[in-house]
Order: structure tokens, then sequence, then C-alpha cells
């Protein structure tokens, strides 16, 4: 079994290949990748997705990284709308049930004119590689499936990887290797 340095080694050399960016799903769309890592290396995970978003970012291979944090995003889109301070407030005064409800709602996670999934397509260009971290930090608000589920019916044209702590076999998605999520079929793993 590879060690999570072996498997963080394989990332940038599997981004450079033809073929990621071609990347064929199962209905020959576009991929969609996750690479799940134990939680207890998610500052190494980080500190290595900047560098590799360097690398690709620096070179001359015509495409660049992207990445969206989405509990940033998250953050990010409460302050635009002016709930962020009501938001703190509300889980003083209300608890924590009642402010992930009232977020869930003020971000439109489930509605089709979804605030996050809004935010990250329009800044997706052509020859984009999407990275999609935070997803540890946004729990329980943000759920990983819902992301990629909406994502995939409003990205289409580049490929987009998720980084996710936790176990991910090709169907099913355990955030922390506890909490298991809806299942997901539409992904591949970046890097066994």
């Amino acid at each position: 079994m590879a060690t999570i340095h072996e498997r963080l080694d394989e990332i940038l050399p599997r981004l450079k290949e033809d073929k990621f960016m071609e990347g064929k799903g199962l209905g020959n769309e576009i991929g969609y990748y996750v690479f799940d890592y134990a939680s207890e290396y998610e500052l190494l995970v980080r500190d290595h997705v900047q560098f590799v978003k360097e690398e690709i970012n620096n070179s001359n291979l015509g495409v660049k990284i992207v990445e969206f944090d989405l509990y940033q995003i998250m953050l990010d889109i409460l302050e635009d709308k002016g709930y962020l301070e009501k938001t703190i407030k509300m889980e003083q005064k209300a608890g924590k049930e009642r402010v992930l409800r009232a977020t869930k709602n003020a971000l439109k996670l489930l509605n089709d004119n979804n605030l996050l999934v809004m935010h990250i397509t329009e800044r997706v260009e052509e020859d984009t590689i999407v990275f999609l971290t935070g997803v540890g930090k946004a729990w329980p608000i943000i759920r990983s499936h819902t992301v990629l589920n909406n994502l995939h019916a409003a990205i289409d044209q580049v490929p987009v990887v998720m980084f996710f702590p936790g176990t991910y076999n090709g169907s099913e998605l355990v955030l922390f290797d506890e909490i298991k999520d809806d299942n997901y079929y539409r992904a591949f793993r970046l890097v066994e």
C-alpha cells in the first residue's frame, strides 16, 4: 500500500497526462476525481496542493489550476450577504442546529440556484483544472456528495478534483473515515 507521500507525488504527473484534460468519464464526459486521504494528513495535503498549483500555474502546459476552498466560499458568501455576524450571534442564542439550517438556506444549497455552485461556475474558464478543498472545514453545512452532484450538472468542460479527508472507494464517501455521506458514483480516484 502506498504511503501518503507516494500518493501525493503521483498527483503532479497525473495532472500532466494528456488524457487527464481529455479525461473521459463513464459517459464520455470530462472526469471528476477524488483524492482521499486520512484526515491526520490535512496540513501535509494542503501544502502539497499549493505546490502542485504553483508547478502547474507556472508551467507552459496551457492549463491553470483554480482552487476553491468550500469553507472560505461559504464565509465569503455569508459576508457578502451581510449574514456572517448575524450567523455568529444566532449560534450563541439559538444553537448549532438552528445555524446549520439557516446557513444552508442562506447559501441555497438545496436549490437550483445554489450560491456555492454559482460562485464556482462563474470563476471557471476553459483550460482550467478545478481543485475543491476545505471539505472537512465546511462539514456539516456543506456535504461533499451534494457539491459533486450539483457541480457535475453545472461544470462539464473541465476536470474537477476534490481533496477529501476520508475514504472514497469509487462509490461511497466516508468523511474522516467515520461519517458516511450519500453514495456518489461519478468520480474516479485520482491516485490509487
